[in-house]
């Protein structure tokens, strides 16, 4: 089945490469009218989700996660909508020179052909990942959980409506409906068919792809964010950037795990900031030096510093200077976002170059890590490595570079 799923998907891929602009616009457009004509049985599909879910005990956030209304479905249709005002890549020329010997050298993007998605919980990947693969000009083969196959299903069969609509083959987006976890171990390695495969998950998810793919992947790690406040930072904005940080929604990958307070902001400021996470229904887990401030709390220890809670959960640790909290950071971090809040640009420098994540914010939330935040419409996922792209991933991640030269009869001499 797998094969077969591959082999209509390089078909789908030859298509796409020849299709304007114009024309995927026009398609992006429709997809997007078509999941708001949908939306009462997409709506429908997902209640199956949910109840099946029931039994599996899913932590509140990610069953958040897994929850679709009609605004989450009209968020999904405007997030389609964001692409097609977006540049497309493919063709675009990046570099161009003349060489020694006269030839016109162009360095031109070009789509990598299939992409493979393999995501966990969000139904509403299923629709932003198939308008950047489309409009990138390439076929997508997406793997969702086992837990949201109904919702993911129906976006589908939504979405190729769209596609033959205009005259495209539906198989330029594919799904595969296997619950068995080898299909996932197989798909990974099946290189005759596909490129590229981007993973959306947790630490399981990318653990098994890094001990089984053959196909190359980007990394889209896990999310042990970090933020340090500093001893000079605006009072104004600690209570309104932690609670936005942390509370807006715990269940993603952007959300704030770690606070990190020096210890004249902990004196000052403490308590304010830890009652105002308690408010919000936020389970806080204390640095051992502050415990007797705060006996009801669970002491903080090196597994909570460790863990991406991606739920109603913090843990904070207090810091003697700017070092420890980068030493903290350094040890604790998983690449993807951290944040400071600082009045010096000193201090801001120093934290930015001395942290090796892909995201570093100063004075701002740590939830604006989203590549509809940084303008490239929907993301395909964040990167936590560094080839061949960092960070959130638009249009362009979806593309390579390769070399087209003009010559005039042009010999090597």
């Amino acid at each position: 089945m797998l094969k077969e799923i591959g082999k209509k998907a390089l078909l789908a891929a030859e298509e796409l490469k020849t299709i304007d602009t114009d024309t995927k616009n026009k398609v992006l457009n429709d997809m997007a009218s078509e999941l708001v004509n949908d939306a009462d049985e997409i709506i429908e599909a997902n209640k199956i989700d949910l109840e099946n879910a029931k039994q599996l005990e899913l932590t509140a956030a990610l069953t958040d996660r897994l929850t679709l209304n009609k605004e989450r479905i009209q968020g999904m249709s405007d997030g389609l909508k964001k692409i097609i005002p977006l540049e497309d890549p493919v063709g675009k020329i990046t570099e161009s020179w003349t060489s020694d010997d006269g030839l016109n050298i162009n360095k031109v993007r070009s789509p990598f052909g299939v992409i493979g998605i393999i995501y966990e919980a969000r139904p509403n990947v299923t629709s932003d990942v198939s308008g950047l693969c489309l409009k990138s000009g390439n076929a997508s083969i997406l793997r969702g959980s086992s837990y949201c196959l109904d919702s993911n299903l129906k976006i589908l069969n939504t979405l190729q409506k769209a596609l033959e609509k205009n005259n495209l083959s539906k198989n330029c987006i594919q799904l595969i409906e296997s619950k068995d976890r080898e299909d996932t171990i197989e798909f990974m390695n099946m290189t005759e068919y596909i490129d590229l495969i981007v993973p959306r998950g947790g630490r399981g998810l990318i653990d098994t792809l890094v001990n089984n793919s053959k196909v190359p992947f980007i990394l889209d790690g896990d999310g042990n964010v970090h933020l340090y406040i500093h001893e000079d930072a605006k009072e104004e904005y600690m209570v309104p950037i932690v609670i936005n940080s942390k509370v807006q929604r715990p269940g993603v990958c952007n959300a704030l795990e770690t606070l990190i307070l020096h210890k004249d902001v902990y004196n000052k400021n403490g308590e304010v900031i830890i009652n105002a996470l308690k408010e919000n229904s936020v389970e806080v887990f204390i640095d051992e030096k502050a415990s007797n401030d705060f006996p009801d709390l669970e002491i903080a220890n090196d597994e909570h510093y460790s863990t991406e809670f991606l739920d109603l959960k913090i843990a904070i640790k207090i810091v003697e200077n700017e070092d420890e909290a980068i030493k903290h950071v350094n040890k604790f971090s998983s690449g993807h976002t951290e944040g400071v809040l600082t009045e010096s640009e000193q201090i801001a420098e120093k934290f930015s170059s001395s942290i090796d994540s892909s995201v570093i914010f100063i004075n701002a939330s740590t939830r604006f890590t989203d590549g509809e935040m940084f303008g490239f419409g929907a993301e395909i996922g964040i990167s936590t490595q560094k080839l061949h792209v960092r960070g959130p991933m638009g249009l362009e991640a979806l593309t390579t570079e390769r070399y087209v030269i003009n010559g005039k009869g042009t010999v090597r001499g």
